[in-house]
């Protein structure tokens, strides 16, 4: 089988995430990995063409990750370190952590990555177990972050 030219497009259905390094988790689907920069308008007096519009801040989304259930503890570790006892034994401080999303080639190598400042879990949900149903048993990790630089 030849290999893949340097140049033919990754595939969106294999990515990694990693939190200082350690690998929680190859996700599925993941999705709000994006930035708004909000604007304001501006009417300056005597001109009628136009309005200025003036950048503000950013507000960046909310990243939610889905994925298969494994058997990796991983995600928990994180989600625990960030949320209860976890939380309280930090003195209820979060860690600053850089987590990083990472698109990889079908050789599995990362093509892209975004490196999401200040990450730290918001939400999980598990799975909805059904015995009558034969979907895949989905989890889903939400995480919000003070921004992201691509790589």
């Amino acid at each position: 089988m030849p290999s893949p030219r340097s140049d033919d497009p990754p595939l969106t259905g294999r990515f990694t995430l990693t939190v200082d390094g350690l690998v929680i988790g190859n996700f599925t689907e993941i999705s709000g990995l994006g930035v708004q920069i909000e604007v304001e308008e501006l009417v300056e007096g005597g001109e009628n063409q136009f309005t200025h519009k003036l950048p503000r801040h950013m507000k960046w989304q909310n990243i939610v990750f889905k994925s298969g259930v494994t058997n990796s503890d991983e995600l928990f570790r994180w989600l625990a370190d960030c949320s209860g006892h976890g939380f309280e034994a930090k003195g209820n401080q979060l860690k600053p952590r850089t987590a990083t999303i990472s698109v990889l080639s079908a050789a599995g190598e990362p093509v892209r990555s975004w490196s999401l400042e200040g990450a730290f879990p918001v939400k999980w949900t598990g799975p909805r177990l059904a015995a009558s149903s034969r979907d895949l048993a989905v989890e889903e990790l939400e995480v919000c972050h003070h921004g992201f630089v691509a790589s």
